[in-house]
């Protein structure tokens, strides 16, 4: 096959502007929640599923197969949902499957949703990878270029259409990545018949972690009514012991409307109340949001209720939604990194959404698992390396104090050919849709563009500048960084950022086996990072892989002794630097995690200091030992936290 289905299909349904043109979307995308006025329909659980394995991968859409049932063109096999499909089951060709799948759910539709017509019905999509295009009952109703953020349709009129038929939802989803995807990739033919069969191509990619791909977060619907609470923006200060939330309430379907803001506390107490759209609220004796380990109240949420009242001619509309708010300030200095106006020292980890089966699926007990093993450890923060993650997780970090650099999907941006504008105009796009996904969680305190791309490459200045510059538009309240590994005196987007974040494996992939040239390497980047831009520096990246259970004395590279001492070499410098302009540790990994198949890696990557069944290697206590000190040293604790057990 020349291509798998997707370059023509984007090219004909995706048309991006011309990069002065671009702006932020239009719209809001509130995550949906139940109140008096909103109901959800989970769509979680087993759908009809279908790989089209033709050779152009567009027999699909060739044959419209979402015109009718997905089983009457032909054969299919169940697939839960949210999970990657490439691991459930047992065929290799599924596994490594390059183009479109198709998935197909019927749903019965509560008969009150479709009898009002006051009532919106939206289909929602957590996240589809990479590409999607979704009917409803044979009727194309959306579609979304990039996976790890969510799209939406209003489908309620369609349904009326035939009130009797059940509402069959119908998900073409296309893994393939090319140079202007983000991540980008590319495909590559191998014409050669004398050592392959015809039509034989890879995906290459530039990145280090399995291109899972599906249906990842949950596919609900959800109603509103006709005049609804369309957006909410709030933004957070303080003064003395006075909390000052500034908020603004976007409505759809109303052109008059009247509003009842309020702010709750923990105790549902009302603390302040507006009737206008937009405004300040002034909350007295305010508890902050603080992070964990950093005070004895941490992840202290209030709430903002917005209740809604619209009339037309025909009805009278009422909508609630209910906002969690935490309220705290961030700030970036030559040296420092502040939150609510106190040194925030970030000792943390990066992770990837990636298990056994489920791949890159939503699983509450996985995410429930890791926060406690984030506890466990005395980590007050990660990185969401290298993509945003679920809204759900970061729900967790509001509520737990976890502080969080989100970061997109821009990782491996390598070729040249990915500088050119139509990749930056999706990249534009992509930051618009995660800072409007995630712009309201506390626990979020920067935005990450990309890592380690070739900064180097003379167009990274104007591509990394337009960049930041359009994400500080979005939201000037947060940092931003991207995650470099090149050298600094020729990275060209580092005077953009806010806030130097470097990755580096000393000892690694840079002189293997020699633990002695960590420590100059490490204190010689730090001088020459600082030096040039004279900026707080996180250290980003920083690891060893380790097989669980392999052992040796003297230290080797692939034992768990030889992570330990790798790691322990690092903290030696970092606890040089800390005391002077680094402003955080993150580990990486978190967990080993599926990388594709290569002669560096089996079964995957194993740089975690937990396995991928989260279980500890040696490094996890090494890390839980730093942790709880730094902890100690720089936090104010509750009494039951200065002295865990088992250190």
């Amino acid at each position: 096959m020349r291509v798998p289905g997707v370059s023509a299909v984007l090219g004909a349904l995706c048309v991006w502007a011309l990069v002065d043109a671009v702006c932020p979307l239009s719209g809001g995308l509130l995550f949906p929640r139940e109140s008096s006025s909103r109901e959800l329909k989970e769509l979680s659980g087993r759908w009809d599923f279908r790989a089209d394995m033709s050779p152009n991968r567009n027999q699909g859409f060739d044959k419209a197969w979402y015109q009718s049932r997905l089983s009457q063109t032909g054969p299919v096999i169940d697939m839960p949902v949210p999970a990657s499909y490439n691991d459930i089951t047992q065929d290799p060709a599924l596994r490594d499957f390059i183009g479109w799948v198709w998935y197909e759910r019927e749903v019965v539709v509560p008969a009150r949703w479709i009898a009002d017509e006051g009532t919106r019905v939206v289909l929602r999509v957590g996240s589809a990878h990479y590409y999607s295009v979704v009917w409803v009952n044979g009727v194309k109703v959306t579609e979304h270029k990039g996976g790890h953020l969510p799209f939406e349709a209003e489908i309620g009129s369609l349904l009326r259409k035939d009130p009797t038929s059940p509402c069959r939802i119908t998900i073409a989803v296309n893994n393939t990545l090319t140079l202007e995807t983000l991540p980008p990739g590319n495909i590559q033919h191998m014409d050669d018949r004398t050592k392959y069969p015809e039509g034989f191509f890879v995906q290459n990619i530039y990145f280090d972690f399995f291109n899972y791909a599906g249906l990842h977060r949950p596919v609900l619907l959800y109603t509103t009514p006709k005049a609804y609470v369309d957006d909410i923006t709030v933004v957070t200060d303080f003064l003395d012991n006075t909390g000052l939330v500034k908020y603004t309430v976007s409505v759809q379907g109303a052109s008059l409307a009247t509003l009842k803001v309020t702010l709750l506390d923990k105790d549902r107490q009302c603390v302040a109340f507006s009737t206008e759209p937009s405004g300040v609220l002034k909350v007295v004796d305010v508890n902050l949001w603080w992070p964990f380990l950093m005070h004895e109240n941490p992840g202290y949420l209030y709430t903002l209720e917005v209740q809604l009242m619209a009339a037309d001619e025909r009805s009278t509309y009422e909508d609630v939604y209910s906002l969690p708010v935490g309220i705290r300030t961030v700030n970036v200095t030559s040296t420092k990194f502040l939150i609510n106006n106190k040194p925030f020292y970030f000792h943390g980890v990066n992770k990837h959404e990636d298990s056994d089966i489920r791949g890159k699926g939503l699983d509450w007990p996985l995410i429930v698992k890791d926060f406690n093993l984030l506890k466990w450890l005395g980590a007050n923060s990660f990185r969401t390396s290298h993509y945003p993650y679920a809204e759900e997780i970061l729900q967790m970090c509001d509520r737990h104090g976890i502080v969080v650099i989100d970061e997109c999907p821009g990782v491996g941006i390598k070729d040249i050919r990915s500088f050119r504008n139509a990749s930056l105009n999706h990249h534009l796009v992509v930051m618009d849709e995660l800072v409007r996904r995630d712009k309201n969680h506390p626990s979020v305190v920067m935005w990450s563009v990309a890592n380690e791309p070739a900064a180097e490459m003379p167009p990274a200045e104007f591509y990394f500048k337009t960049l930041i510059k359009h994400t500080k538009a979005l939201d000037p309240t947060r940092p931003v960084t991207y995650i470099t590994d090149s050298n600094y005196a020729r990275d060209r987007g580092a005077p953009y950022v806010d806030v130097i974040c470097v990755n580096s494996y000393f000892s690694w992939y840079h002189d293997p086996g020699h633990l002695e040239v960590i420590s100059i390497q490490l204190n010689n980047q730090f001088e020459n990072w600082y030096g040039k831009y004279q900026k707080p520096i996180i250290q980003s990246e920083y690891g060893a892989d380790a097989v669980p259970g392999l052992h040796s004395d003297p230290p080797v590279m692939f034992t768990e002794e030889y992570q330990k001492v790798v790691l322990q070499n690092y903290h030696d410098v970092f606890d040089q630097k800390r005391r002077q302009y680094v402003v955080g540790e993150l580990i990486w990994n978190f967990a080993d995690f599926m990388t594709s198949q290569g002669i560096t890696r089996v079964l995957g990557n194993k740089k975690g200091v937990f396995t991928r069944q989260r279980q500890p290697k040696a490094a996890a206590f090494i890390l839980r030992q730093r942790y709880w000190s730094l902890a100690n040293e720089t936090g104010r604790l509750p009494p039951w936290a200065k002295y865990p057990c088992s250190l």
